[in-house]
């Protein structure tokens, strides 16, 4: 009896060779869109800080694994003209390049001050609390700003003839004496943080996520791989002009749009701690209780914002984030402050990491931060403070080696 299979028809063999072929050409655009990554990461950060309006705040980036860094941001503390008592701060993660990233960050405030609906709002006071129709107007404007501004890129030369083909999330955050509103485009987050817990999320857009997978169907594509059309991780953007080329459908109706969705909060002042804005490379690695916990103990640490923000990056770099990582701290009256005891607890903590680091370099004279890490990680260490993370010692254990190696080349020069 023969056992060879059955011939499948031919139309079942064609079937098959497409999938292959689309299959192949998602792999394609996705290593296209990921961008590649560097043999070791780029840990230099760059820094800003600032205060006013009752706030403060505290900005960090690094370029970290990947070849680019394509992250921008945005802080103000005083808004012109009458909303000098409103404050705007907000994160831009850029990919396929930094041009749409960049813009936005110097044009999408301005944009939405000059909206129809922004002009409409009455003079604000520092004593007033923002009525019905003035919440409505904003979330109004910040939606036409977000609309206005991508439509302005589309037309601009390098992606009009294909040049830059980027785009970007975003995540912003308007503040007046009385709400907070946070407007976030694609998987950059916003979490506002009350009694030491999130009690306000942006939700990330997905193409998984199922009215961002029927929108993106009923424009004629596909989620594949978890991706639109196998290529793009995020389904709401900035840029992205490839994807929004629908005929027939409007700015939020193509595969991705660029329009926010906005969470509206009144501000408690007694309550509210701290304010955290970040790019998906920090909230791929941590979850927003555990972005909380670990800012609020830190926070009992130091009130170096800037420090505080440099410890969650070097912690996410530890936890393995591969992405460019910016996070914006904004910091409120009823923040935790430095508690000396603390603080103590913590001092005995870095003397071991010190006492440690400078043993591994006279073994290996090479060593790195990460290798340090790792080393430190195997051991039991004693006595680790309640709330101490290891991996946010990179920074401290880097000035160490540098400072070490820069004595012994100093010795061995006068030698």
């Amino acid at each position: 009896m023969c056992d060879t299979k059955p011939t499948p028809p031919a139309n079942s063999i064609s079937e098959v060779k497409k999938r292959a072929v689309r299959l192949l050409l998602s792999v394609y655009l996705l290593s296209r869109r990921m961008g590649g990554f560097l043999d070791k990461p780029k840990t230099e950060k760059s820094y800003e800080s600032g205060q006013g309006n009752g706030l403060k705040y505290g900005v960090v980036s690094m370029q970290g694994w990947r070849v680019e860094m394509e992250d921008s941001h945005s802080a103000v503390t005083s808004l012109p003209g009458d909303f000098k008592d409103w404050s705007y701060f907000a994160v831009f993660d850029g990919h396929c390049g930094s041009g749409v990233s960049t813009h936005s960050s110097q044009n999408l405030l301005s944009t939405i001050m000059k909206t129809d609906e922004f002009q409409k709002m009455p003079p604000q006071t520092s004593v007033q609390t923002d009525s019905d129709d003035v919440i409505s107007i904003i979330q109004r404007a910040i939606h036409t700003g977000f609309l206005q501004l991508d439509a302005t890129m589309r037309e601009m030369p390098d992606v009009v003839n294909g040049d830059d083909k980027s785009g970007s999330t975003a995540v912003c955050a308007f503040m007046s004496p009385s709400y907070f509103y946070i407007a976030n485009c694609g998987d950059s987050r916003g979490v506002l943080c009350r009694n030491g817990a999130p009690a306000v999320c942006t939700l990330d857009h997905k193409p998984t996520v199922p009215a961002e997978k029927e929108r993106i169907q009923r424009a004629g594509g596909s989620v594949m791989i978890h991706r639109v059309n196998g290529s793009l991780a995020v389904s709401r953007a900035l840029g992205d002009f490839e994807y929004k080329s629908v005929e027939g459908r409007g700015p939020t109706e193509q595969l991705v749009s660029p329009a926010p969705e906005i969470f509206v909060e009144l501000r408690r002042s007694e309550e509210d701690e701290f304010l955290v804005l970040a790019c998906d490379g920090i909230w791929d690695v941590m979850s927003n209780e555990d972005v909380c916990q670990f800012i609020h103990h830190q926070l009992t640490l130091t009130d170096d914002l800037t420090k505080v923000a440099s410890s969650v990056v070097d912690h996410c770099l530890f936890k393995g984030s591969r992405d460019n990582m910016s996070i914006v701290l904004i910091t409120f009256p009823a923040a935790p402050k430095p508690i000396a005891e603390v603080v103590e607890r913590e001092k005995k903590f870095e003397a071991y990491i010190h006492r440690r680091t400078l043993e591994i370099l006279e073994s290996d004279s090479s060593v790195e931060a990460s290798r340090v890490l790792q080393l430190l990680n195997e051991e039991d260490i004693p006595d680790l403070p309640p709330g101490s993370v290891l991996g946010a010692k990179r920074s401290f254990i880097e000035s160490l080696l540098e400072s070490r190696r820069s004595n012994l080349s100093e010795q061995d020069c006068k030698e």
